[in-house]
């Protein structure tokens, strides 16, 4: 990728990570306040990404999708322009908290083809791996209180429609307090993994260069990562609660332990 064309595109990174503060400030807090700026500088952003795409095929001479980075790069910026018209068509603001965090890591690893300088410290880059895995440490776990809350919701659910007495689960709170603390965990769990996979894919970078995109883990990674997304979206967007919700968020515990085992490497034990 051209220099001029990789400092177009991260610049537009730089600028689509305001649309990311806005999807996180709306799941957690259900609302935000700086929507206009956040589509101000997404559209901005979208501008400097065809500028970017532009001076790569103007220097190459061939469409930018020759590769992953440049296919998902261009996937990011199809992606944010028709946002952009969909929403100056119909004011879908609330598509934005599915499609910015979208754009925003598309383009991010779009711009992740060209190396960069190694480590220069060693405990710096220590540092940034131990922030990584507490990042997902602390979204699993996240995760998991939202897993046990959607459990205790089904069943809660499920004794108040046969009207029969709980027993051992009728100190349970009440369902309406359940819901509030699914979202709530969910939002939060939604933040850090978020977060871990943006620090993740950083070190792996700086680490590796571009070779840690053709590994199994990282894909799955990616595509949990992005069914969490898809998750979030239907919750605080399209108004799913309930019953729908709390299978979502125990069928995403699952796709994470999948991820898990993938990254810590089960099959030397499953082999014993």
């Amino acid at each position: 990728m051209e220099t001029m064309s990789v400092f177009w595109l991260r610049a537009a990174v730089a600028l689509y990570s305001i649309g990311l503060l806005h999807a996180i400030c709306t799941v957690l807090e259900r609302r935000s306040r700086f929507f206009r700026a956040a589509l101000a500088s997404f559209a901005v952003g979208a501008l400097l990404h065809m500028v970017a795409l532009a001076e790569l095929w103007v220097a190459t001479g061939r469409p930018p999708a020759e590769n992953f980075f440049e296919s998902v790069s261009l996937g990011g910026f199809l992606i944010a322009v028709l946002f952009l018209f969909v929403h100056w068509r119909y004011q879908f603001a609330s598509l934005s908290v599915f499609l910015f965090p979208l754009v925003f890591l598309m383009a991010l690893a779009g711009s992740m083809e060209s190396p960069v300088p190694s480590w220069t410290n060693p405990r710096v880059r220590d540092a940034w791996l131990l922030g990584h895995v507490v990042l997902v440490l602390l979204g699993y776990a996240a995760l998991a209180l939202t897993s046990v809350a959607s459990v205790f919701y089904l069943i809660q659910e499920r004794q108040l429609k046969a009207r029969r007495p709980a027993g051992f689960f009728e100190r349970l709170p009440p369902l309406g307090t359940l819901d509030r603390l699914i979202t709530r965990a969910m939002g939060i769990g939604f933040v850090l993994i978020t977060l871990a996979v943006i620090a993740g894919m950083t070190w792996a970078f700086i680490e590796s260069g571009t070779r840690w995109i053709g590994e199994a883990k990282v894909a799955l990674s990616l595509v949990t990562w992005a069914f969490y997304l898809v998750m979030i979206f239907l919750r605080t967007s399209a108004g799913w609660r309930g019953r729908r919700a709390a299978i979502l968020a125990i069928t995403l515990l699952g796709c994470f332990v999948l991820t898990w085992a993938a990254h810590v490497g089960l099959r030397p034990v499953l082999l014993r």
